[in-house]
């Protein structure tokens, strides 16, 4: 994963650390004194809550909090975890994400890159739903697009005609001019995507590929390089999505996440009606 923002590999439990280290700087920055019963002041230059306020609110000591945003190898409790979501007001995405960086994904703690991708129970469930008018694709760990129906193309973009490099969800988000034109709210739903993606990617600190996958997409899209310096996650759930169809105008489509238990770094993504 990452050192720093975004630059070379670092191993998956200093990557967590920092990452955790990140995150909390982000949202205590984010919660006001006022919102935690502390008054205001005239001369305070941090933005947000200092961290000895923090430390202080959740009952730990300022030095071992510290320590904790300088990413030091050390390992809090989860009932300390719940006092820090307590105190910076997380949501339960967030709170699960900090739980997630510091005790980690048990089921999978190697790399991934390597593995591939052989079909299975997804690929067949693509094939079967190929002439629905409704989008299905599938797509893995990376953003990449690993099968389409027919639909997609007309509701997103004929994947297939893009260089393999560009076979991503993410990487078509950012990058083709068609995705602002298919998507009416474009930036909200780029927003999202990567919050998810954001939280999906605290159980596999493991991995290189996508140390480079997140640089890749810094250096293309200044709105990338924004949106992943704010620290914002989101579990996947149901959403919707509006359309601007080519022939049948805006459309607002349901869209919903599938796992299966053989191949849980893939998802199917299936669209229907409102």
């Amino acid at each position: 994963m990452p050192r720093g923002s975004y630059g070379g590999y670092v191993s998956g439990d200093i990557w967590s650390r920092q990452e955790l280290a990140r995150f909390l700087k982000s949202r205590r920055a984010r919660v006001t004194p006022e919102q935690v019963g502390l008054p205001a002041g005239t001369s305070r230059r941090t933005k947000g809550l200092r961290r000895e306020e923090v430390a202080v609110l959740a009952g730990l000591s300022p030095t071992w909090y510290t320590y904790l945003e300088q990413g030091r190898d050390i390992k809090p409790s989860v009932q300390v975890l719940d006092s820090l979501a307590r105190v910076l007001d997380l949501t339960e995405d967030e709170r699960r994400y900090m739980h997630t960086l510091v005790h980690g994904q048990v089921t999978n703690p190697q790399p991934l890159a390597g593995q591939g991708w052989t079909g299975g129970v997804i690929d067949l469930v693509v094939e079967l739903m190929g002439h629905s008018e409704y989008p299905v694709y599938a797509t893995d760990i990376y953003c990449d697009l690993l099968a389409w129906n027919e639909a997609a193309a007309e509701w997103y973009e004929d994947w297939s005609r893009l260089p393999p490099g560009h076979q991503n969800m993410l990487h078509w988000m950012l990058c083709s001019p068609l995705a602002k034109e298919r998507l009416p709210d474009w930036e909200s739903d780029t927003r999202d995507i990567i919050a998810r993606w954001r939280s999906e990617l605290a159980k596999w600190p493991h991995d290189e590929r996508v140390t480079r996958k997140i640089a890749e997409f810094a250096r293309l899209s200044p709105l990338f390089a924004g949106l992943w310096r704010k620290h914002d996650v989101q579990e996947h759930r149901s959403l919707t999505r509006r359309f601007r169809h080519p022939r049948l105008g805006e459309q607002t489509l349901r869209m919903a996440l599938m796992i299966t238990p053989d191949d849980p770094l893939v998802g199917l993504v299936v669209h229907c009606p409102l």
